[in-house]
Protein backbone atom coordinates (compact mmCIF):
# COMPACT_ATOMS: atom_id res chain seq x y z
CA UNK A 1 0.00 0.00 0.00
CA UNK A 2 1.27 3.42 -1.24
CA UNK A 3 2.11 5.86 2.00
CA UNK A 4 -0.93 8.50 0.51
CA UNK A 5 -3.34 5.43 0.97
CA UNK A 6 -1.91 4.05 4.25
CA UNK A 7 -3.41 4.29 7.44
CA UNK A 8 -1.61 3.54 10.85
CA UNK A 9 -3.21 2.97 14.40
CA UNK A 10 -0.53 3.35 17.53
CA UNK A 11 -2.14 2.18 20.88
CA UNK A 12 -0.53 2.88 24.54
CA UNK A 13 -0.99 0.32 27.03
CA UNK A 14 -0.98 1.46 30.23
CA UNK A 15 -4.05 2.85 31.82
CA UNK A 16 -5.09 2.83 28.00
CA UNK A 17 -5.56 -0.29 26.20
CA UNK A 18 -5.08 -1.78 30.07
CA UNK A 19 -7.43 -0.58 32.55
CA UNK A 20 -4.07 -0.26 34.71
CA UNK A 21 -0.20 0.42 34.95
CA UNK A 22 1.36 -2.66 34.05
CA UNK A 23 4.66 -1.57 35.54
CA UNK A 24 2.51 -1.45 38.88
CA UNK A 25 0.67 -5.19 38.24
CA UNK A 26 4.37 -6.39 37.85
CA UNK A 27 5.94 -5.06 41.48
CA UNK A 28 2.98 -6.41 42.99
CA UNK A 29 3.54 -9.69 41.20
CA UNK A 30 7.65 -10.03 42.73
CA UNK A 31 6.60 -9.15 45.79
CA UNK A 32 3.91 -11.86 45.77
CA UNK A 33 6.13 -14.32 44.62
CA UNK A 34 9.07 -12.68 47.14
CA UNK A 35 11.33 -11.45 44.67
CA UNK A 36 11.46 -8.20 45.85
CA UNK A 37 11.17 -6.34 49.37
CA UNK A 38 7.39 -5.54 49.38
CA UNK A 39 7.90 -2.18 51.13
CA UNK A 40 10.84 -1.20 49.58
CA UNK A 41 9.55 -1.86 46.04
CA UNK A 42 5.74 -0.20 46.75
CA UNK A 43 7.60 2.69 48.09
CA UNK A 44 9.69 3.17 45.02
CA UNK A 45 6.70 2.56 42.46
CA UNK A 46 5.00 5.19 44.52
CA UNK A 47 7.52 7.40 44.13
CA UNK A 48 7.68 7.10 40.56
CA UNK A 49 4.25 6.99 39.59
CA UNK A 50 3.82 10.02 41.56
CA UNK A 51 6.51 11.94 39.21
CA UNK A 52 5.00 10.15 35.71
CA UNK A 53 1.77 11.53 36.53
CA UNK A 54 3.00 15.51 37.48
CA UNK A 55 5.29 14.71 33.98
CA UNK A 56 8.77 15.14 35.50
CA UNK A 57 10.01 11.32 35.42
CA UNK A 58 13.51 10.72 34.79
CA UNK A 59 13.16 7.40 32.68
CA UNK A 60 16.44 6.29 33.03
CA UNK A 61 16.39 6.03 36.89
CA UNK A 62 12.92 4.97 36.37
CA UNK A 63 14.00 1.60 33.99
CA UNK A 64 17.20 0.99 36.30
CA UNK A 65 14.48 0.52 38.97
CA UNK A 66 12.31 -1.56 36.88
CA UNK A 67 14.92 -3.70 35.23
CA UNK A 68 16.47 -4.34 38.20
CA UNK A 69 15.01 -7.77 39.06
CA UNK A 70 15.34 -8.75 35.51
CA UNK A 71 19.06 -8.79 36.15
CA UNK A 72 18.74 -10.98 39.48
CA UNK A 73 17.03 -14.03 38.02
CA UNK A 74 17.66 -16.51 35.31
CA UNK A 75 15.90 -15.78 32.38
CA UNK A 76 13.88 -19.38 32.81
CA UNK A 77 12.73 -18.45 36.33
CA UNK A 78 11.36 -15.22 34.96
CA UNK A 79 9.99 -16.05 31.89
CA UNK A 80 7.30 -19.12 34.02
CA UNK A 81 6.93 -15.90 36.31
CA UNK A 82 6.00 -13.75 33.11
CA UNK A 83 3.45 -16.47 31.63
CA UNK A 84 1.69 -16.48 34.78
CA UNK A 85 1.56 -13.28 36.13
CA UNK A 86 0.22 -12.25 32.10
CA UNK A 87 -2.38 -15.29 32.83
CA UNK A 88 -3.25 -13.96 36.49
CA UNK A 89 -3.06 -10.68 36.71
CA UNK A 90 -3.37 -8.59 33.31
CA UNK A 91 -5.67 -11.12 30.85
CA UNK A 92 -8.84 -11.01 33.63
CA UNK A 93 -8.57 -7.07 33.37
CA UNK A 94 -8.85 -6.87 29.68
CA UNK A 95 -11.72 -4.73 28.63
CA UNK A 96 -14.49 -5.29 25.42
CA UNK A 97 -14.28 -1.87 25.13
CA UNK A 98 -10.08 -1.85 24.71
CA UNK A 99 -10.77 -5.02 22.43
CA UNK A 100 -13.47 -3.55 19.96
CA UNK A 101 -10.90 -0.14 19.92
CA UNK A 102 -8.27 -2.42 18.54
CA UNK A 103 -10.31 -4.96 16.21
CA UNK A 104 -11.61 -1.63 14.78
CA UNK A 105 -8.53 -1.09 13.09
CA UNK A 106 -7.74 -3.98 11.49
CA UNK A 107 -6.39 -3.78 8.57
CA UNK A 108 -3.99 -0.88 9.40
CA UNK A 109 -0.31 -0.56 10.65
CA UNK A 110 -0.95 -1.20 13.86
CA UNK A 111 1.31 -1.05 16.39
CA UNK A 112 1.70 -0.82 21.09
CA UNK A 113 3.77 1.87 21.52
CA UNK A 114 4.83 2.00 25.78
CA UNK A 115 7.47 3.04 27.52
CA UNK A 116 7.09 -0.56 29.34
CA UNK A 117 10.28 -3.00 28.68
CA UNK A 118 9.11 -5.22 25.42
CA UNK A 119 9.62 -7.98 27.46
CA UNK A 120 6.53 -7.43 29.46
CA UNK A 121 4.66 -5.77 26.82
CA UNK A 122 4.77 -8.45 24.09
CA UNK A 123 2.37 -10.68 25.64
CA UNK A 124 -0.09 -7.74 26.41
CA UNK A 125 -0.15 -7.03 22.68
CA UNK A 126 -0.40 -10.23 21.87
CA UNK A 127 -3.49 -10.79 23.75
CA UNK A 128 -5.04 -7.72 21.69
CA UNK A 129 -3.95 -9.48 18.44
CA UNK A 130 -0.80 -6.51 17.93
CA UNK A 131 2.17 -8.19 16.45
CA UNK A 132 4.05 -4.83 16.61
CA UNK A 133 5.47 -3.54 19.54
CA UNK A 134 7.97 -0.49 20.11
CA UNK A 135 9.07 -0.90 23.57
CA UNK A 136 11.37 0.43 25.76
CA UNK A 137 14.30 -2.40 24.87
CA UNK A 138 15.90 -4.32 27.58
CA UNK A 139 19.44 -4.73 27.19
CA UNK A 140 20.12 -8.56 26.99
CA UNK A 141 23.76 -10.47 27.61
CA UNK A 142 24.83 -12.92 24.88
CA UNK A 143 23.60 -15.92 26.86
CA UNK A 144 20.00 -14.20 26.79
CA UNK A 145 20.05 -12.81 30.56
CA UNK A 146 19.35 -9.42 31.54
CA UNK A 147 21.82 -6.97 32.63
CA UNK A 148 19.52 -4.26 33.98
CA UNK A 149 20.06 -1.68 31.19
CA UNK A 150 18.13 0.19 28.29
CA UNK A 151 19.33 -0.63 25.00
CA UNK A 152 18.59 2.22 22.72
CA UNK A 153 16.02 5.22 22.89
CA UNK A 154 13.53 4.40 25.63
CA UNK A 155 10.00 4.90 24.49
CA UNK A 156 8.96 7.60 26.04
CA UNK A 157 7.72 11.40 25.40
CA UNK A 158 9.89 12.25 22.36
CA UNK A 159 11.01 8.86 22.26
CA UNK A 160 7.83 7.67 21.32
CA UNK A 161 8.58 9.90 17.94
CA UNK A 162 12.04 8.75 17.63
CA UNK A 163 10.78 4.93 17.70
CA UNK A 164 7.51 5.23 16.01
CA UNK A 165 9.67 7.18 12.93
CA UNK A 166 11.92 4.07 12.66
CA UNK A 167 9.38 1.64 12.66
CA UNK A 168 7.61 3.41 9.98
CA UNK A 169 10.91 3.94 7.93
CA UNK A 170 11.17 0.21 7.67
CA UNK A 171 8.14 -0.26 6.60
CA UNK A 172 8.25 2.32 3.51
CA UNK A 173 6.23 5.03 5.50
CA UNK A 174 6.27 8.01 7.36
CA UNK A 175 4.17 10.13 9.68
CA UNK A 176 4.06 13.13 7.80
CA UNK A 177 2.58 10.75 4.52
CA UNK A 178 0.49 8.51 5.71
CA UNK A 179 -2.91 9.48 4.82
CA UNK A 180 -4.34 8.70 8.46
CA UNK A 181 -2.41 8.40 11.38
CA UNK A 182 -4.08 7.64 14.92
CA UNK A 183 -2.87 7.40 18.41
CA UNK A 184 -4.59 6.78 21.65
CA UNK A 185 -3.32 7.94 24.97
CA UNK A 186 -4.25 8.26 28.48
CA UNK A 187 -0.90 10.52 29.64
CA UNK A 188 0.14 14.03 29.47
CA UNK A 189 3.46 12.28 28.40
CA UNK A 190 2.15 11.15 25.17
CA UNK A 191 1.13 14.77 24.28
CA UNK A 192 4.11 14.86 21.74
CA UNK A 193 3.15 11.81 19.76
CA UNK A 194 -0.69 12.59 20.11
CA UNK A 195 0.44 16.06 18.43
CA UNK A 196 2.18 14.44 15.32
CA UNK A 197 -1.08 12.54 14.32
CA UNK A 198 -3.75 13.29 12.24
CA UNK A 199 -6.29 11.66 14.54
CA UNK A 200 -5.01 12.00 18.33
CA UNK A 201 -7.31 10.34 21.11
CA UNK A 202 -7.09 10.94 24.59
CA UNK A 203 -8.35 7.70 26.28
CA UNK A 204 -10.06 8.00 30.21
CA UNK A 205 -7.37 10.57 30.28
CA UNK A 206 -5.45 12.14 32.94
CA UNK A 207 -6.14 15.72 34.13
CA UNK A 208 -3.72 17.84 32.36
CA UNK A 209 -4.19 15.91 28.33
CA UNK A 210 -8.07 15.85 29.24
CA UNK A 211 -7.39 19.96 29.24
CA UNK A 212 -5.21 19.45 25.97
CA UNK A 213 -7.67 17.52 24.01
CA UNK A 214 -10.72 19.67 25.17
CA UNK A 215 -8.78 23.27 24.03
CA UNK A 216 -7.80 21.48 20.96
CA UNK A 217 -10.61 19.74 20.28
CA UNK A 218 -9.60 16.01 20.59
CA UNK A 219 -11.94 12.97 20.77
CA UNK A 220 -12.23 11.88 24.30
CA UNK A 221 -13.39 8.25 24.90
CA UNK A 222 -13.40 5.75 27.71
CA UNK A 223 -12.22 1.86 27.26
CA UNK A 224 -13.43 0.87 30.75
CA UNK A 225 -16.57 -0.22 30.16
CA UNK A 226 -17.99 -3.20 27.75
CA UNK A 227 -18.64 -0.62 25.02
CA UNK A 228 -16.83 3.07 24.00
CA UNK A 229 -16.85 5.75 21.20
CA UNK A 230 -14.28 4.73 18.74
CA UNK A 231 -12.97 6.72 16.16
CA UNK A 232 -11.79 4.98 13.32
Amino acid sequence: MSAEHARVALFDMDDTLLPADSDSLWNTWLADVGAVDPVARRRDQQRFGAQYVAGTLDIGEFMAFQLAPLAAHPRGVLDRWRTQFIHERVAPILTDAAKRCVAAHAGEHCALVTATNRWIAEPVAALFGIDAVIATEPEQAPDGRFTGRVAGVPAFREGKITRVEAWLVERGLALDTVARSTFYSDSRNDIPLLERVTHPVAVDPDPMLAAHARALGWPVISLRGVTAEVTA
